[in-house]
C-alpha cells in the first residue's frame, strides 16, 4: 500500500509522476478537490467510491518535495469513468494544485487519462467544461477535442457545460 500524501503545497518545478490513486491518497485528494474547486467539490464519500469502483480510474499526480521528505505531494488528479457495455469513457474531473497552474499538468493528466481509457478498450473520450473556464477549454480544442453540446444550468451556481468529444 502506498504511503499517504501531504496536502498539495510544495515549491519548485519537478517532473511529477502519474499514478492510480489509492485509498492512502484520500485525504490529500479531498484537500486537492478543495484547492482546485470554489464549488461543485466532489465530497469525500464521492472520491473514495471513485478510488475503488471497477469502472472508474482516479490518477494521482505526484511530486517528490524539493526539501527531501519522502512523502510525495499531490499536486493533480483525473477521474475517467467508463461502462460496461460502452466504449466512450467520460473525463469527470481534472484538478491541479492552484500553485501548479499554467505549468502543463493538466495537460499530463489528460494525456494519462487518455491511455487509460485507450487501455480499457474504449475509443472516445468525453468531457464536459465550465463555459468560463478558458484554460480547459483551449486545452481540449489545441488536443482535437470538439464541442458537440450545450448544458445549460449545468454547475451549482447556474453555469452552463459545454461537452466535448474526441476520437482516440
Amino acid at each position: 500500500m502506498s504511503a499517504p500524501l501531504r496536502n498539495p503545497v510544495g515549491a519548485g518545478l519537478p517532473e511529477p509522476t502519474i499514478r492510480t490513486a489509492t485509498l492512502a491518497d484520500l485525504d490529500a485528494l479531498v484537500a486537492l478537490e478543495h484547492a482546485a474547486f470554489a464549488i461543485d467539490r466532489a465530497e469525500r464519500r464521492a472520491i473514495r467510491h471513485a478510488i475503488g469502483s471497477p469502472t472508474m480510474d482516479v490518477l494521482a499526480a505526484l511530486i517528490d518535495p524539493p526539501d527531501g521528505d519522502p512523502t510525495p505531494v499531490l499536486v493533480g488528479a483525473a477521474v475517467l469513468e467508463r461502462r460496461r457495455s460502452s466504449r466512450i469513457a467520460r473525463l469527470a474531473s481534472i484538478a491541479v494544485a492552484p500553485n501548479r497552474g499554467g505549468l502543463g499538468l493538466g495537460g499530463k493528466l489528460l494525456d494519462a487519462a487518455e491511455t487509460r481509457a485507450r487501455a480499457h478498450g474504449c475509443d472516445r473520450l468525453r468531457l464536459e467544461v465550465r463555459a468560463d473556464n478558458g484554460a480547459g477549454i483551449r486545452l481540449y480544442e489545441r488536443r482535437g477535442y470538439t464541442r458537440f453540446a450545450v448544458r445549460p444550468d449545468y454547475y451549482e451556481d447556474g453555469m452552463e457545460a459545454w461537452r466535448y468529444e474526441r476520437a482516440l
